[in-house]
């Protein structure tokens, strides 16, 4: 059953309440996962009972995504909010420093939490903010039709769709390789998180100039890249590269942009790895 965490943060207007729904599972050092844009944390359900035998492991709704409530008014959807909501959530749970694994937006989050070094390591899967303005506006216009797509559908059509494999992949093939392999019930609710996503324009106008151009110093860095990513193609793995020169650059054969799903062994050792 996931909770929820509740803790103030200081706007411009004074203090303002934020509250996040999170799941938590295992033991041992913690581990942060950040899914991406329109996701939840359910993304990382194939990973987390794996990586749950080694960590302590919080898979957190973003701020206007799955369950967890929009920011409240004072508080922007980029960076220098969202990271420091994420700080506070993790000193509210009581925990430090954790590891921290993100995809896609996450990945994003996850470099900038190395960054500010309020993480231990950096697992970032398809991390945003590597593109070219022309990868830039296709991702975001891609992702702007899902969102479209997915508000147009009444529930019955997306259970409809969910039934067969050929539907699922109508749903989903922009984010997963093997779209056939999600199941039913799984493809039903990341269609409703997508299209219920309070915080999804403000976010994804937040991110229209973001660029990471910054090193991430004294920490272990991993950037992974599915060989089959069809919104932020793999090139962007390269240029990533070469901004972390220290990172390890791991390519992951026969993924897509939401790697966890199409070969959850493999992204689950990947993390494991940079965070020993």
């Amino acid at each position: 059953m996931a909770a929820q965490a509740s803790f103030s943060i200081e706007s411009p207007g004074g203090p303002r309440t934020v509250t996040l729904t999170y799941e938590r599972a295992g033991a041992g050092e913690p581990l942060l996962l950040l899914h991406g844009i329109g996701h939840h944390w359910q993304a990382w359900q194939p990973v987390l009972p794996i990586l749950a035998t080694e960590r302590d492991v919080i898979a957190v709704d973003l701020p206007g995504f799955g369950a967890s409530p929009a920011l409240p008014e004072g508080l922007a959807y980029d960076l220098t909010s969202v990271v420091p909501v994420l700080d506070a959530f993790c000193r509210q749970l009581g925990i430090e420093r954790p590891h921290v694994a993100g995809n896609s937006l996450g990945g994003l989050l996850a470099l900038e939490l190395g960054r500010e070094k309020l993480v231990r390591s950096v697992t970032a899967l398809s991390p945003a903010g590597f593109w070219s303005e022309a990868e830039r506006r296709y991702a975001f216009g891609t992702l702007l039709a899902m969102r479209q797509g997915a508000r147009a559908m009444p529930l019955p059509v997306i259970e409809r769709l969910s039934r067969s494999a050929v539907g699922r992949a109508a749903l989903t093939s922009t984010i997963y390789a093997r779209p056939g392999r999600r199941s039913p019930e799984a493809v039903v609710a990341e269609t409703l998180a997508l299209r219920d996503a309070t915080g999804f324009r403000q976010t994804l106008d937040a991110g229209r100039g973001v660029l990471f151009r910054d090193a991430v110093p004294e920490l272990p860095v991993t950037i992974a890249w599915g060989t089959r990513d069809r919104l932020l193609v793999r090139r962007q793995g390269i240029r990533a590269k070469h901004v972390l020169p220290d990172a390890r650059l791991v390519r992951l054969p026969g993924c897509g942009h939401v790697p966890m799903h199409d070969d959850p062994a493999l992204v689950a050792r990947v993390i494991l790895d940079t965070s020993r």
